[in-house]
């Protein structure tokens, strides 16, 4: 190791800062880690799995509701947020506890301090002690963006959505990604009345456009009070709740305000300037193909660096890292045709290009269907889905999958083995159709839709 303490000190104690401290550990190297705030980083702690128990606890009343028409008369009473919250809050303490525990099995040596980068090789914590590391990784996350408006400090973020002290009667989410249209659908679904501000024509913008246009129908049709074109200018306390005006000329009061309005690397004060690290126009660190930065004792991954902000992204990049540093066996995290589920109500599953982006390459085709699942339908429900190929008409293949429907992000799993091996439309139609679910019109689906 010659003359430093360390061979590897990862700064972020996330789903890729830790999964790169253990396994480069397991080679030998001696590893330390330094992490502000809690083990796990925002999917454990703040976000995919507390967001899917949220999820999960909302989905309950259309299942009872349902359950009713299936000939099981019940009777739920009132949410208990208080009940919920309590024991989704002791299994992320679980979860904290596992990474700790993967770490210390490990002999990674831990620092709950914040640390930043004093020079190519130096990284100081929180008390003011400087540390030496042949090489330093970079894992510290993103954060929550928070717009610049007037009384935005009244507002919450999707940090503190999880530590609510009461489920309030209304809130205003503001905002049209995943995290804002998630949490819209989730509140709406435990029973408070949600009211959706977003300034784009259209949610979940960069997603194919047939898809989430029925995502944001069926929200509608849920309940969930949508405004598109439209954006907060001004808040003000009043009477114990939030007075809000907005563009579209409504001026109203919630009990919460949330701002889910996209998130930004957390690289202030990481002292990256100093150093010479290369950062690009959101603040995220630039790294080339084996996640090395400007500095080349210096390296970053994750969704510090911006590339596909997806926890499972984080950990292939960790992998990839330790094989090109610790392995000497230069490797390059892949991120073509990623498989992703995003937990709005219906859920959508998705992976490739959207039919725009497609179009917008080679001559394609398109096949889809939306129709009514026989479980809801049966329930006297009219929600709808959606299964749709966009296919190459040159090579044939696959190009892209759009899944609205329950169990979507199970299904895009699946659908994603055979897209990433290059599928093509006749190999999906020579399998079977496994009947009777919705999944088989992926498979069952003759006749384009249309060309283009």
């Amino acid at each position: 190791m010659g003359s430093f303490d360390y061979d590897l000190f990862v700064i972020g104690g996330g789903s890729g800062g830790v999964r790169a401290a253990r396994v480069a550990a397991q080679t030998g190297a001696k590893v330390g880690l330094a992490e502000a705030d809690r083990y796990g980083g925002t999917c454990v702690v703040r976000g995919c799995v507390p967001k899917k128990l949220m999820v999960f606890a909302s989905e309950f009343k259309d299942t009872m509701d349902d359950a009713a028409q299936y000939g099981w008369p019940v009777w739920s009473g009132e949410f208990e947020w208080q009940a919920f919250k309590t024991k989704m809050h002791a299994e992320l303490d679980r979860l904290e506890k596992i990474y700790r525990n993967i770490l210390g099995g490990n002999a990674v040596e831990t620092f709950d301090s914040f640390a930043k980068i004093a020079g190519p090789h130096q990284v100081q914590l929180g008390d003011g002690r400087t540390i030496t590391a042949k090489t330093i990784l970079i894992a510290t996350g993103g954060r929550p963006a928070t717009p610049d408006v007037t009384g935005g400090e009244l507002a919450i973020s999707s940090n503190e959505i999880f530590h609510l002290d009461a489920l309030p009667k209304s809130l205003l989410v503001v905002g049209g990604g995943y995290i804002a249209s998630e949490f819209a659908g989730v509140f709406n679904g435990l029973g408070v009345e949600v009211t959706q501000y977003y300034r784009g024509a259209q949610i979940l913008r960069g997603f194919d456009d047939e898809a989430r246009g029925l995502v944001a129908e069926e929200m509608t049709h849920r309940g969930v009070d949508l405004h598109l074109g439209t954006n907060v200018l001004d808040i003000q306390a009043e009477n114990g709740g939030i007075r809000v005006k907005a563009t579209n000329g409504q001026d109203r009061t919630y009990d919460k305000v949330l701002f889910a309005t996209g998130r930004i690397p957390n690289t202030q004060g990481l002292g990256l300037i100093g150093v010479g690290v290369e950062t690009g126009r959101k603040s995220e660190i630039l790294v080339d193909a084996y996640s090395q930065t400007s500095v080349p004792s210096i390296y970053a991954i994750g969704d510090v660096t911006d590339r596909a902000n997806l926890t499972p992204v984080a950990i292939r990049e960790a992998m990839a890292f330790v094989e090109t540093v610790f392995n000497d066996n230069p490797t390059s995290p892949d991120h073509a045709l990623i498989p992703t589920a995003i937990f709005t109500q219906p859920e959508m599953g998705a992976i490739g290009l959207s039919e725009e982006v497609a179009r917008e390459r080679e001559p394609i085709e398109v096949y889809a269907t939306s129709f009514k699942p026989m479980q809801t339908a049966f329930a006297g429900r009219t929600n709808r889905v959606l299964m749709k190929l966009v296919v190459s008409q040159k090579t044939r293949k696959v190009l892209g999958c759009h899944i609205v429907a329950p169990g979507a992000g199970e299904m895009i799993q699946m659908v994603g083995i055979a897209v990433k091996m290059g599928a093509t439309k006749e190999d999906f139609d020579r399998v079977v159709a496994v009947h009777p679910t919705m999944a088989e019109e992926l498979v069952t689906m003759k006749t384009p839709v249309r060309a283009g």
